[in-house]
């Protein structure tokens, strides 16, 4: 005999993505923050340099080439309003130039892992 499971039971889990956020080192902590207001639970901040030659940087009146790179792990529901907001302070934000792109992520070990990530803590306790 099959066991059924009820489908009144099972709730779909929340798909979490990978956005990679590129920012001039100075803005980093702002940017960081930023994302942060959207209940975001883990985040690395890593230094980086642009790669663009020294005479297109002048041309464009950038000197600076350093950047700061920030990986945040990024709940997909709140994903359309926070690249929203993103581009809006990349626009609008003095010296806030960026880029920023996601990735989904498919997969994750640890039911406690995962809770962490998309801020349920409450939803999957006890479930490891």
């Amino acid at each position: 005999m099959e066991n059924k499971v009820s489908d009144t039971n099972r709730t779909a889990p929340i798909k979490l993505e990978l956005l990679i956020t590129i920012v001039e080192k100075n803005k980093a902590e702002f940017y960081a923050d930023l994302i942060e207001s959207f209940e975001v639970n883990f985040q690395f901040v890593t230094p980086a340099r642009g790669t663009a030659k020294a005479e297109f940087l002048d041309y464009l009146g950038l000197a600076d080439t350093d950047k700061a790179v920030i990986f945040s792990v990024v709940r997909e529901d709140k994903l359309d309003d926070l690249t929203y907001l993103l581009g809006k302070k990349f626009r609008t934000v003095r010296g806030g130039k960026g880029v920023s792109v996601s990735v989904p992520l498919s997969s994750m070990i640890g039911t406690s892992v995962y809770a962490f990530l998309c801020n349920a803590v409450n939803t999957v306790r006890g479930k490891d």
